[in-house]
């Protein structure tokens, strides 16, 4: 099969043809549709993370083509969001319901199964799933778990992009932060997953919810998802416009959607006294972040939150949004700006670092 893969030593992804395994026992094979592309595998692309060469792409939904032994919950033809954080419903973690640590996920999304093995290879050479799916390739193999069931008349081109960006971004509000009807909100970065989250709190309830993006573009978009007040943080004073919007007193949550450290302490700052701030967005392995003790010491009782995947439960989840966006509720159509085929993928991912649109959406079988 074909597949783009990260491979050491290239700046661009590498497509070439790979073998895949028929499913163990408790694993299914997917043939995928349809993949976006995320700034978590441009984090990868041009970070050196030493698992190579990788398939990449996790935000991808297809069509079951084979099912292991033991597994009841799937069937041959069944349409699946895949998903990053499969979990195993047994670990510490998942009993807690916190699927988001679960052992499963714990190399790296599970590059690996927990046996070592991939099904995936080049010749002898193993191929490792890039965040536990490996979306950039014709079939992926992944746990039971890892593949959610959606309607027959689901259209996997718009349902792919609900396996990152909007369980990311919607779930940072919802699950995470649990933001109330009334809320204030602020969301910093406006790609995928900040749109989401503009999304999210406006199905939330969220009362004002304030965007900010040096992309114009982005910022439009936002307002067309229920963003109230846009900000762009080059041509004005970000802490000045939220203060004006919230009467002085600061956001009740604030989200960090870039994965920027100067953005994280921003969000901090502009939250109130005993505000919530969530960090969202992946940062490069660079990016520190360093905070006065006096935004949290004494009387601010401000509080920082980690959000991994929207601490998302897939199997609660990806029905939950495909049924909000059945509502009215989420817009997934608008996030898609490009679809490129396989073969160009790579012009997808030139978007990208240019800040060009919001979602391109590879048509993996073209």
């Amino acid at each position: 099969m074909r597949a783009a893969m990260y491979v050491a030593g290239h700046k661009d992804l590498v497509v070439d043809e790979i073998t895949v395994a028929d499913p163990a026992p408790g694993q299914v094979r997917v043939q995928v549709h349809h993949c976006g592309i995320c700034h978590s595998d441009l984090t990868v692309l041009a970070g050196d993370y030493g698992q190579a060469p990788m398939v990449l792409g996790h935000e991808a939904a297809g069509v079951v083509d084979a099912v292991g032994e033991g597994l009841t919950g799937l069937a041959v033809g069944d349409k699946v969001v895949l998903t990053p954080i499969a979990s195993c419903g047994r670990c510490y973690w998942c009993t807690r319901g916190e699927p988001g640590g679960c052992v499963d996920n714990a190399n790296v999304f599970g590059a690996t199964f927990r046996d070592g093995t991939t099904g995936l290879s080049r010749g002898d050479e193993l191929v490792y799933r890039g965040m536990g799916v490996g979306g950039f390739a014709e079939y992926a193999l992944v746990t039971e778990t890892g593949a959610v069931k959606v309607p027959a008349d689901t259209p996997l081109d718009v349902a792919c992009v609900i396996g990152c960006a909007v369980q990311t971004g919607a779930g940072a509000v919802l699950n995470t932060a649990r933001v109330e009807p009334g809320a204030t909100v602020l969301v910093l970065g406006l790609g995928g997953i900040g749109l989401s989250v503009v999304q999210g709190a406006r199905a939330a309830g969220a009362a004002r919810i304030i965007a900010s993006d040096p992309v114009a573009a982005r910022r439009s978009m936002a307002e067309r998802f229920g963003a109230t007040d846009l900000v762009d943080p080059v041509a004005g004073d970000l802490q000045e416009a939220v203060l004006a919007a919230t009467d002085g007193v600061g956001v009740d949550y604030a989200f960090e959607a870039a994965g920027v450290g100067a953005l994280q302490l921003t969000a901090i700052e502009a939250c109130r006294t005993g505000g919530t701030t969530v960090l969202v967005g992946a940062p490069d392995v660079e990016h520190s972040l360093t905070i006065p003790n006096t935004l949290f010491f004494g009387m601010t009782e401000k509080k920082l939150v980690g959000c991994f995947m929207g601490s998302a439960s897939s199997l609660r989840d990806i029905p939950r949004y495909l049924a909000l966006w059945r509502a009215g509720q989420l817009d997934l159509e608008a996030l898609i700006t490009r679809r490129v085929p396989l073969a160009d993928i790579n012009d997808g991912f030139a978007d990208l670092v240019a800040g060009e649109g919001v979602r391109t959406v590879v048509d993996v079988q073209r």
